[in-house]
């Protein structure tokens, strides 16, 4: 639906229409359509481009009728929910919904809720609601933990899901989606609306967000479509490096495209990435222009000094991460610039929006690949981005150990009855096909801790009383829940303070994962927030530093999670790399080394794949090139070598990127049967038995268990735990559950973890059944083409192996380049 049945003057009160009209503005058709759905009660779904007032849209309703409830009998509950994945995002919303409010002198109060909001504001916002109170779905499951929770929902009419796309995919869409049934139950005629500028697959959407009724309940509203933005390829002197992941190459291009700009965000994947470039841009900046850094772990107060900032328009460029994805309004940003592939179509649609955020003028975007892997795969992004194709994300089945803490939630709140709780669950989209035996599992475990544990009175949370209902156990471990509710699980986080005299710590500057504490030594030096700087110590968990001069710190940088390359554009990656129609596009060394690897080597199909053997010094090469990402490569990567070793092929080693992974033996890996090397039934046994004695397991057992509420992070009163104490307790009670229980809940939570957030099983076995009697296997003399940027990976990583470690040296880019194309 993209026109309103309604004339606007029908939909509109006088206020709105004039408020439209004094700023030469009409109201967009699907804005008028959100107002049309409110009416008749319809949960929606709007699909709109960035720029064409979907947050607008999705507010309209409830501002109109919030604006016409009578005086004298305006209730005094909350009306109106507003959800956003980023806390960022939500303030910004509130900053800019108040607007019209304030402008229009409307009776309304609209108020953010996050992690970072002041104590007194949170209270006072639990003991007299605003109208509108936007929040994230960490604080809504916190506020369905109070008591009385019941009554503060039960005035709510509508529920709005920004940046839904984000949401329904993930643990955080589970939690959100157990929440919103809760929400029903208090409110049964609060309305759900859904807001997207990137959705593939509506339906799947529709599913996730459907109250009881189902997804056919949920109606959909395109909006027009907007100006087609403007995405360039910004190449260094012409040329694209062969290898590299840092982009450092085109660092002085890119400050001065910067310096032609009003202002640019310069949008990296990782924090490591936003760290180096942020340093680069400083030591070319001799102009002084004002840049500011952006990232998750940098203290919430320097983070919202960058976002006014930019608001304010004071900043000619941001180096970020995702924390600047999404939704946010920066009207002065004309340029984005992402440094690297973007390893998904949808992620950069989104990023691109953030530059003129106005839904008549187009974005203006420039790549800049660090390799030529990279240049293919932001080309094949252009071209879907061009054509309006997204990356998709199939449907959820929703975890147990979330279920586990919604269950522990609801009786924080108030007791509960189990049939009718279950039939609350299976409401929402992701526990849909939930089975009873499941539920009741779930329930046992919160009560005891499941048969292994039950004898040990901790795990003793909820119990039924004599009128059958369940309950929290007592008013100290409903604490502990609140404290410790939400579906994200960080690495552990130190704050890093500057130390002062005699070890006192002083201003926190941000955080810090503290597994990379474990290769420093005080007195070492490291860069964080942009600057370097000295380690003094560790007290409890405070890291303390004090600046450092050092230009070379022995710590250069750290990184954080690295998105895959999403399978949709690794198919398009695969169908331009055979196409050789579609080369003149490319620049002319990339259309070189194509021609070259064509020549001297093979290129595959998009079905195929190709698998190259050679000899290289002392060692027999075996490179092939799935283009499935870097963690699916990994466990092909090890489940290969298991496989060589059984062969009697070794002593072996393996590196892997997004595109490619090699595995190199002394004895020749060409005459091996790759068909039965690369058949799916190394996803069964070979799987198990690697999982089980990998550290895979315990890391995602311990994810689990934190989530499922096994594991407390915070105590009432007390200091966090350490990520050190967290560890040691999974891991004891892990090794209890294998032994004594192995079907436990939480080992069953944990295998589909790793099988789907580790070790990417799904896709493996999609990929493995995809080049099934479909290996393009070329016997070679020498490397090709292809192979130097995967054998120049050689030296940065290392793989334990039973037959040992190999590691050849790592030759100088020039000449793997030179044999490459002798």
């Amino acid at each position: 639906m993209a026109d309103a049945a309604v004339p606007a003057s029908d939909l509109l009160p006088a206020r709105f229409a004039d408020w439209f009209a004094s700023r030469g503005w009409s109201p967009r058709a699907h804005q008028l359509a959100m107002v049309e759905k409110a009416r008749e009660g319809k949960d929606t779904l709007l699909i709109a481009p960035t720029g064409g007032g979907k947050t607008l849209a999705g507010f309209l309703p409830s501002l109109i009728e919030l604006s016409q409830r009578p005086p004298a009998n305006a209730p005094t509950g909350l009306h109106t929910l507003y959800i956003s994945p980023l806390k960022a995002l939500a303030v910004d919303v509130e900053r800019n919904l108040n607007a019209p409010i304030l402008q229009m002198s409307l009776p309304v109060t609209a108020e953010s809720r996050t992690g970072d909001t002041g104590m007194a504001r949170r209270q006072r916002q639990r003991l007299k609601p605003p109208d509108i109170l936007l929040t994230t779905p960490e604080q809504l499951a916190l506020l369905c933990a109070w008591e009385g929770a019941r009554a503060y929902f039960e005035s709510l009419r509508c529920v709005v899901l920004d940046e839904i796309h984000t949401l329904h995919s993930s643990k955080r869409g589970d939690l959100l989606a157990l929440d919103l049934a809760r929400l029903q139950t208090f409110a049964p005629n609060m309305r759900r609306v859904g807001l997207s500028a990137t959705v593939d697959d509506p339906e799947v959407i529709k599913r996730w967000m459907a109250a009881p009724a189902g997804p056919q309940s949920v109606d959909l509203v395109h909006g027009p479509g907007g100006a087609e933005p403007i995405v360039e390829m910004l190449l260094s002197e012409g040329r694209v490096p062969w290898a590299g992941h840092t982009a450092q190459h085109a660092m002085a291009e890119v400050y001065e495209v910067i310096k032609r700009s009003r202002t640019a965000l310069v949008f990296v994947n990782t924090r490591f990435q936003a760290e180096f470039a942020f340093q680069e841009l400083w030591r070319l900046n001799d102009d002084s222009l004002p840049i500011a850094l952006h990232h998750g772990s940098l203290a919430a107060e320097q983070r919202r000094k960058v976002e006014a900032a930019m608001a304010r328009g004071e900043l000619r460029a941001v180096v970020c991460t995702s924390t600047l994805d999404l939704g946010i309004d920066w009207g002065d940003v004309d340029l984005v610039i992402q440094l690297a592939s973007p390893k998904g179509a949808s992620r950069m649609v989104q990023r691109i929006g953030r530059a003129n955020h106005r839904l008549d003028e187009p974005s203006r975007a420039i790549f800049v690949p660090a390799n030529r892997f990279e240049m293919l795969e932001c080309q094949a992004a252009r071209e879907a981005i061009a054509e309006h194709r997204l990356d998709g994300d199939p449907p959820r089945i929703g975890a147990l150990d979330v279920l586990a803490q919604h269950v522990m939630g609801c009786a924080c709140s108030e007791p509960f009855d189990m049939l009718r709780l279950y039939d609350e669950v299976v409401t929402a989209g992701p526990y849909r096909d939930l089975p009873w035996e499941d539920f009741e599992q779930v329930v046992d475990f919160v009560s005891t801790g499941g048969y292994a544990l039950k004898t040990y009175d901790r795990f003793r949370r909820i119990v039924k009383g004599q009128d059958g209902l369940w309950r929290v156990r007592n008013h100290m471990i409903a604490q502990q829940h609140r404290l410790n509710v939400g579906a994200i699980v960080s690495p552990a986080m130190l704050a890093v303070r500057i130390g002062g005299r005699r070890g006192s710590a002083g201003r926190k500057i941000g955080e810090i994962e503290e597994g990379m504490l474990e290769m420093l030594d005080p007195g070492d030096t490291f860069v964080f927030a942009g600057q370097v700087w000295r380690l003094m110590g560790i007290t409890n968990l405070d890291v303390l530093v004090q600046p450092a001069n050092d230009k070379d710190p022995k710590m250069p940088s750290w990184g954080g999670s690295k998105f895959a390359l999403s399978t949709y554009l690794a198919k398009r990656v695969r169908q331009l790399m055979f196409d050789q129609e579609r080369w003149p596009v490319l620049p002319t060394d990339v259309r070189e080394w194509l021609e070259a690897q064509r020549d001297r080597s093979v290129i595959a199909s998009e079905e195929e794949m190709l698998l190259e053997t050679f000899p290289h010094g002392k060692r027999n090469f075996m490179v092939c090139y799935p283009f499935e990402g870097r963690l699916a490569h990994t466990t092909l990567a090890m489940l290969l070598t298991r496989r060589l070793e059984r062969l009697g092929v070794g002593p072996l080693g393996f590196v892997c990127n997004d595109y490619a992974l090699a595995v190199w033996a002394l004895e020749p890996l060409d005459r091996l049967d790759f068909d039965e090397l690369f058949d799916e039934d190394m996803l069964g046994d070979d799987l198990e038995s690697w999982l089980a004695e990998s550290f895979m397991m315990k890391r995602a057992f311990k994810g689990c268990a934190i989530i499922g509420g096994l594991i407390e992070r915070r105590f009432p009163g007390e200091q966090q735990k350490t990520g050190r104490q967290i560890t040691f307790s999974t891991d004891l009670i892990y090794d209890v559950l294998r032994r004594h229980q192995p079907d436990h809940l939480l080992l069953r939570c944990a295998r589909d973890d790793a099988a789907t957030g580790l070790i990417d099983v799904a896709r493996l076995g999609q990929m493995l059944a995809r080049i099934r009697g479909r290996i393009r296997h070329a016997p070679l003399d020498r490397l090709s083409p292809f192979s130097v940027s995967i054998l120049l990976e050689i030296g940065k990583e290392r793989s334990p192996g039973h037959a040992g470690e190999t590691m050849i040296l790592h030759e100088a880019e020039e000449d793997l380049i030179a044999e490459a194309m002798s």
